[in-house]
Parts: C-alpha cells; sequence; structure tokens
C-alpha cells in the first residue's frame, strides 16, 4: 500500500470517484428532479461536499449562481476542469463544511451522497447544521440527504461491490461497526502505472445515521424551522423500508 500522503495518490484516486460518479446518472437526475420545486431563477447556491463538480455544473447549467465546497483539492481539480469543458463560470472551494465562516451567504445549501453521514457524531452533525444555518441567508433553504437507519443496519452489512476497469480496478465491502446505525465500508483499488503495472491502495469509510428525531432535534437547536421530510427521490413520508432519507429546512 502507499504513502496515502502522496499527491498523486489522490489524484489518481480523484480520477477513479470522477467516472464512477459521472455512471450513475440516475441519481443525479433524481437529485435535480427532486430539488426543483424549492429552487427559484435569482438563487444563489452552495454546494457542500461538491466532489469533482457533477451536480454543480447541472445547477450552473439550470442558471443558478453556483459554489461548490469540498475537503479535496484533488476532487476539486476535476471539478474546475469539468466547469471549464462545460462552459460555466463556477467557483470552488477548498474547506470543511465543520467551518464555514469564511464560505459566504446564500439561498439555498444542499449537502448530497450522505456526506452528512461522514461525520464523526452527532456533535459534529450538530456542527454542521449551524454552520450551514448561519451561512444562509434569512428565508434561504438547506437541503440534504442521509442514510436510513434501515440501509445502515439491514441493507448494507455484507454489501460487497465489485469494478473491473482498463486502468483500476476495485472492490468495495461493508461491515456493520460497533455504534448504533453505523457501518464501515472497506475498498481496495488497483491502479494502473506509468509503466503498466498495477499497485494496490486501501481505504476505511466509516458513515454513521441516526434516527430521525436526532436530527430533527439538532436542526431545531440550530434554529432551522418547518422542517420536512421525505424519502428515495419521493414526496412522500419515510416508511420502514426507506433507504434515503432527505430533509428541507427552513431559515
Amino acid at each position: 500500500m502507499k504513502d496515502k500522503a502522496n499527491k498523486g495518490y489522490w489524484q489518481r484516486l480523484a480520477k477513479i470517484y470522477a467516472p464512477l460518479m459521472e455512471s450513475d446518472k440516475k441519481f443525479y437526475n433524481a437529485i435535480c428532479g427532486y430539488i426543483r420545486d424549492y429552487l427559484k431563477s435569482d438563487m444563489n447556491v452552495l454546494e457542500l461536499a461538491c466532489g469533482t463538480g457533477i451536480q454543480s455544473v447541472r445547477f450552473a447549467k439550470a442558471g443558478f449562481d453556483v459554489t461548490g465546497l469540498d475537503l479535496s483539492e484533488d476532487m476539486l481539480e476535476i471539478a474546475r476542469k469539468r466547469a471549464k469543458a462545460a462552459s460555466e463560470a463556477i467557483e470552488f472551494k477548498q474547506g470543511n463544511m465543520l467551518d464555514l465562516s469564511q464560505a459566504g451567504n446564500y439561498d439555498l445549501v444542499t449537502c448530497y451522497s450522505d456526506s452528512i453521514c461522514y461525520m464523526a457524531d452527532e456533535i459534529e452533525v450538530g456542527d454542521v447544521f449551524q454552520q450551514v444555518y448561519n451561512c444562509l441567508n434569512e428565508g434561504g433553504v438547506f437541503i440534504f440527504d442521509v442514510h436510513s437507519t434501515y440501509q445502515t443496519d439491514t441493507v448494507f452489512p455484507g454489501y460487497s461491490y465489485h469494478e473491473n476497469a482498463e486502468e483500476f480496478a476495485m472492490v468495495w465491502d461493508t461491515y456493520a461497526d460497533e455504534a448504533p446505525h453505523s457501518v464501515v465500508h472497506e475498498l481496495t483499488f488497483f491502479l494502473q502505472d506509468e509503466d503498466g503495472r498495477f499497485t494496490r491502495y486501501d481505504e476505511v469509510h466509516e458513515e454513521r445515521t441516526y434516527e430521525i428525531l436526532t436530527y430533527d432535534i439538532l436542526l431545531e437547536q440550530a434554529g432551522f424551522k418547518n422542517v420536512k421530510i421525505y424519502a428515495d427521490f419521493e414526496d412522500q413520508a419515510p416508511k420502514k423500508e426507506s433507504k434515503r432519507w432527505f430533509f428541507v429546512c427552513e431559515k
């Protein structure tokens, strides 16, 4: 396993994530369709955990003033190239959603792909909610999704996914973790080097979700009002076997 402090590692990994996320067009189409009712033509939008900018470009093409923020500068490097290729002027910032004090003010903040579930505990989740609340304009909207407890407790444990491509291969296995409603994703990548040989890289992703009531309380403590909860890209209340919960919160 190579040193993940090596910039080249993250550059190669970012290039892998880009086509993997690009291939999931159904997911991104669903996001666009889902939030359409909450968008107004003069809104400025902040996309948290924007990754390689797929959704940011879609927002921009729909006519919105978009800013993308992500922890990974290498992901943002791909995002900037994507926006340039699409002839869209999007500002991409490197930053942590736990500190949005320098992010600016927005009418809409989004956080998709269960990125909230990467927070270490509910204290950090509450901190993110407070940061988002503080950077929203009055009357602004925060939309985010998380895994349901059904997803973490029933669907994920034992999950396995394999991907083979010309320049890389990937193995993804998921196990239940010790904390309630938490999982560990173990990812193994085999990336082709310039000399044609493959090098192995390993990653561990830890995610945790909470009961709906916990999210409700944390959002209320941050100051949000009129919190609406939906499931699986539909305007329906969550059911026992819903896999993804969506929260629409007003300031």
